[in-house]
């Protein structure tokens, strides 16, 4: 559970006093959405998208009334993530299998976004996104994915994406985020969540019993099954 009041942070080249739900991009993770992080280091370094930097703005968000879809919470699951991920992003499957993968996962895993207010869950950054394709294509398994969910640590978001979100929100400041620091942070922390994940992939052997997308398709499984707890 969120607390009541929570500090949240958001990473851009302005400063943003009065987020507006209409200027969030459909493509974006979770859909349209304003996307902050309660840690400020990830927001310095998601605000420099270039060596020019940016803005850490900060915001007070009260969570009271509000619905909240925790993606990493265990009554969900990392497939019910890459159905809202593929879902939304713009990508081109590689191959005839992987198109088909990502049409039954968003048939069976696709969470119900409309009843909440906020959702929470992995941010997929280039290196994520890898990670996720390479799992549709069948290239690794559900177990890998997993694991490569915590490499590099990227960080986790959340996502505001209803009005009633936006009213609770109050912003608090900005600050700047130096792109001579934060920039090479950024492309240090991706670089070592793809070295971390190139290693598992090619030095931790299959392990018996592992589920890929193949056998997820041809058993069938839904969000629900057991078999994929």
């Amino acid at each position: 559970m969120m607390a009541p009041n929570v500090i949240l942070f958001h990473g851009s080249s302005v400063i943003v006093e009065k987020p507006l739900l209409t200027k969030g991009k459909p493509n974006n993770d979770y859909g349209r959405g304003f996307y902050c992080t309660e840690n400020v280091e990830l927001a310095r370094e998601w605000a420099c998208r270039t060596m020019l930097g940016g803005f850490v703005n900060t915001y007070e968000l009260s969570t009271k009334g509000l619905a909240i879809l925790k993606l990493e919470a265990p009554d969900h699951g990392i497939l019910e993530w890459l159905a809202l991920l593929v879902s939304h992003r713009s990508f081109s499957p590689r191959g005839e299998f992987a198109v088909n993968a990502k049409a039954y996962l968003t048939e069976n895993f696709l969470p119900d976004t409309a009843p909440y207010d906020i959702i929470k869950g992995y941010r997929a950054d280039d290196s994520y996104f890898s990670f996720a394709a390479d799992f549709l294509s069948n290239a690794i398994s559900l177990s890998k994915l997993q694991k490569a969910m915590r490499l590099g640590k990227l960080g986790e978001q959340i996502a505001l994406i209803s009005n009633a979100a936006f009213n609770n929100l109050t912003f608090r400041g900005a600050e700047v985020a130096d792109g001579a620091i934060y920039y090479a942070k950024r492309h240090e922390r991706d670089e070592q969540a793809r070295n971390a994940y190139f290693n598992e992939r090619q030095n931790t052997p299959a392990i018996l019993g592992d589920i890929y997308m193949i056998d997820i398709m041809r058993g069938e499984m839904k969000k629900d099954d057991a078999r994929l707890r």
